[in-house]
């Protein structure tokens, strides 16, 4: 999400806020802008350079087209400091702006919800709409708390479920595999997961603002154990190789390549096969990790399941059908919380050239 167009009021300018951040900034090929991460190269010491790599230092931009950057990421570390009812009301008013301003992301939150819900009637799945926004508004304030705050400062508004499979994970001694979906709580999970264990995570670099890349690479890299872009794959492998654990969200639209086309809420749609690599790659054990905001608002609940069994199964379609149903599972429970403002759809089948979009 452009720094710059944080603060911005018109339509154009919230369409980009939510549309950058659709991959949240994300929950994991050129690396991210000076953050010093690098292929391995052939022969050279097994290493984990990521969780190496020092803060980028963010004095370095100082040209005036990074001014307006700078003045959305003072807002943000503002937003994060304020009392957490209010950081709500504030995030669920930039979801009612953004649901009456970004026109376009509606149209895409809409048709989703119409592809994906077709049992509900039009109101119903307007009011959900307005739910979706209203959710990613206030996702976006976790993101400012996230990358700003101490996460000991939000102890007492957690409660995790199901620790011990994930210490049962990681007891095999292979690495863990923590698969999950792009729920508007994607940051904030992440945060709170801090308090109780390391973490590695892969994620989108934002190539067009290297300050705001910066900006977030380093709000993640004071939290998590190792930050890889996502094309950085040997040092996520390094990752799992050395027994730790990696944070991969296998659930959005990269293209046709590396994919499969399985079901996803009864619509065929194109499912990275990148997941499937990583568990072969040490057979290290896969948990399925979502993570929601109380309907109160109060707080969260972070779930871990028991290891995913039998997978891989060597089938990368019966794969990705896994994975699908996991993340449908997910998405059910809280349907308002999922990111819908993501073209989910966007790559046709083989055969077909229609885009719902």
């Amino acid at each position: 999400m452009p720094g710059a167009e944080i603060l911005a009021s018109k339509s154009r300018s919230l369409e980009a806020v939510f549309g950058a951040l659709s991959p949240f900034c994300s929950p994991g090929s050129s690396l991210c802008y000076n953050t010093g991460l690098a292929p391995q190269q052939p022969g050279s010491p097994v290493t984990d350079q990521a969780s190496k790599t020092p803060p980028i230092p963010l004095g370095q931009f100082k040209s005036p087209r990074y001014w307006p950057t700078w003045l959305g990421i003072a807002c943000m570390r503002g937003l994060a400091r304020l009392p957490f009812p209010l950081q709500i009301r504030i995030g669920a008013c930039i979801g009612f702006l953004s649901y009456h301003l970004a026109r376009g992301r509606r149209r895409v939150c809409e048709t989703n919800l119409r592809l994906c819900f077709p049992e509900l009637s039009e109101q119903e799945r307007a009011r959900m709409t307005r739910r979706v926004f209203r959710s990613n508004g206030i996702g976006f304030v976790e993101i400012c708390i996230a990358w700003c705050r101490n996460n000991e400062d939000f102890r007492d508004r957690v409660e995790f479920h199901g620790l011990e499979n994930l210490d049962a994970a990681a007891a095999q001694g292979r690495g863990v595999l923590l698969f999950g979906a792009h729920l508007t709580t994607f940051e904030i999970s992440g945060f709170l997961f801090s308090l109780v264990g390391e973490l590695n995570c892969t994620y989108r670099a934002n190539d067009k603002n290297p300050l705001f890349d910066a900006f977030m690479y380093n709000g993640r890299k004071r939290l998590y154990e190792g930050v890889y872009e996502r094309k950085d794959i040997r040092g996520a492998m390094r990752c799992l190789k050395q027994g730790k654990t990696l944070w991969y969200a296998p659930d959005q639209d990269y293209g046709a390549q590396h994919s499969v086309f399985v079901p996803f809420f009864g619509n065929l749609a194109a499912t990275i096969t990148a997941g499937t690599r990583f568990a072969q790659f040490n057979g290290s054990p896969v948990v399925f990790f979502s993570h929601y905001r109380r309907e109160d608002d109060s707080g969260y609940d972070i779930y871990f399941s028991p290891v995913l069994e039998n997978y891989p199964t060597g089938d990368d379609e019966e794969d990705g059908v896994i994975i699908n149903k996991l993340v449908e599972e997910a998405i059910r429970k809280q349907p308002d919380q999922y990111l819908w403002l993501h073209k989910r759809f966007k790559t046709p089948p083989p055969g077909s050239t229609k885009n719902p979009y």
